[in-house]
């Protein structure tokens, strides 16, 4: 079957694909959420601040 060290491997080769898999999931779910959160705050300061000085 497997000996002691070609098993360290595998589980060393796992635990690297699953880091690697919740990474990609960050990657893919949040920083987008993040990135559009971050366009649409700065596009609000910039409508506020164009409203402003229209006003003065």
């Amino acid at each position: 079957m497997f000996t002691f060290e070609q098993y360290l491997g595998f589980i060393a080769i796992m635990t690297v694909i699953t880091i690697g898999f919740w990474l990609m999931i960050f990657l893919v779910s949040i920083l987008p959420y993040w990135i559009g959160g971050s366009l649409y705050e700065s596009w609000k300061m910039k409508r506020e601040a164009k409203k402003n000085k229209q006003l003065k």
